[in-house]
C-alpha cells in the first residue's frame, strides 16, 4: 500500500542523533553514524522526527511500505518498560491519532499491562505497569545512605568527563577523544548508583554508555565497539555492569567484540551492587 513514511538524506545526515528521541516507536537507529529507517512497519508517518533534525535531513515522502500496525508496534514497545510506552502514548494524543490511540489501549488492556480505563484521554498511572519478574525491575527501597558522615566532600565535585555524545548508539568510533583512549563501557544505571563514579573509575578514560536490556539495536552496539578496537585503537575495555541479571549482556557483548576485532586489547569488568558497592572485578 502507499503511505506516508519518512525519507532520510544520507548526504544530509551529520549523524548527531537529535532525531531518535523524537521516534518514540524506534523505527529509527545510528548505523554507520548516519540515523537511518530500520523498519517500515515501525514508522507512524507523523514526521514527529522532523523538527529535531538541523539539516534538515529528514523529510516525509508518499511511498508503497507495509502498513503502520498499532498493535504489532505497541506489542514491541511494551516489552522495552513503562516510560517507553507512556512516551509513545504521549506522542499519539498529540498528535490526535485516536484510532491508533485505542488500539494501544485495548492491546495493553487486553495484555493486563495497564488498569482497565474506560478513556483514551487518560494517560496510565505509571505504577499500573507490570514490570514482570525480572529481578531488575523488582522495586527496593533502600532509607537513607549508611555511608553518608560529615568527612564527605561537600560543594560541586569536578566532572571528569571529557566528550560527548556518550550514548553508544550516538557515538562516533571515528571520534579523535577515542584514539587510543582507555575505553570505559558503563551500563545506564552505574553512574547514579556508584557515588564516586567520576573520580575513582571515569578519571582519565573515555565513556560510552548502554542498556542491555531496553536498547535496541544490540548488532550495531557489537559493530560500534568493534569498530573502537579495531578503528580508534583504543588500549584497554573496562565493562561496569550492576548486579542484576540482564545486565551482563553488556559484558557478553563486549567480550563477543573483544573476540570478533583484529586487534586484541585487554578487558576488565567490574560488578556494582545496588546499594553502590563493588562486588566484583576483573579480567574478562
Amino acid at each position: 500500500m502507499k503511505r506516508k513514511i519518512i525519507k532520510i538524506d544520507e548526504e544530509k545526515c551529520d549523524g548527531c542523533g537529535l532525531c531518535m528521541p523524537g521516534c518514540p516507536e524506534g523505527a529509527l537507529q545510528m548505523i554507520e553514524d548516519k540515523a537511518r529507517l530500520v523498519s517500515d512497519l515501525f514508522c507512524d508517518g507523523l514526521g514527529a522526527c522532523l523538527g529535531h533534525c538541523p539539516q534538515g535531513a529528514i523529510t516525509i515522502e508518499e511511498r508503497e511500505a507495509v502498513p503502520y500496525d498499532e498493535r504489532q508496534v505497541i506489542a514491541v514497545i511494551a516489552k522495552q518498560g513503562k516510560a517507553v510506552v507512556e512516551a509513545h502514548l504521549k506522542h499519539l494524543r498529540e498528535h490526535n491519532e485516536t484510532t491508533y490511540l485505542q488500539q494501544a489501549y485495548d492491546y495493553l488492556r487486553e495484555h493486563r499491562l495497564i488498569a482497565n480505563q474506560g478513556s483514551t484521554d487518560a494517560k496510565p498511572h505509571p505504577a499500573s505497569f507490570k514490570t514482570g519478574g525480572c529481578p531488575g525491575s523488582q522495586t527496593v527501597s533502600f532509607g537513607a545512605c549508611s555511608g553518608a558522615t560529615d568527612s564527605h566532600p561537600v560543594g560541586p565535585q569536578p566532572s571528569r568527563l571529557t566528550h560527548w555524545p556518550i550514548q553508544l548508539h550516538l557515538i562516533s568510533p571515528q571520534a579523535p577523544h577515542f584514539r587510543g583512549s582507555d575505553l570505559l563501557l558503563a551500563a545506564d544505571c552505574v553512574p547514579f548508583t556508584l557515588g564516586g563514579f567520576h573520580e575513582a573509575h571515569l578519571n582519565g578514560k573515555t565513556l560510552a554508555i548502554a542498556c542491555p536490556k531496553l536498547d535496541s539495536g544490540q548488532e550495531v552496539y557489537l559493530e560500534k565497539i568493534i569498530s573502537l578496537i579495531d578503528d580508534a585503537e583504543v588500549k584497554s575495555l573496562t565493562v561496569m555492569i550492576m548486579q542484576v541479571p540482564c545486565c551482563s549482556g553488556l559484558l557478553h557483548l563486549a567480550r563477543r567484540a573483544v573476540a570478533q576485532a583484529n586487534r586484541k586489547v585487554p578487558i576488565h569488568f567490574i560488578v556494582v551492587g545496588l546499594r553502590g558497592e563493588i562486588l566484583q572485578q576483573g579480567a574478562a
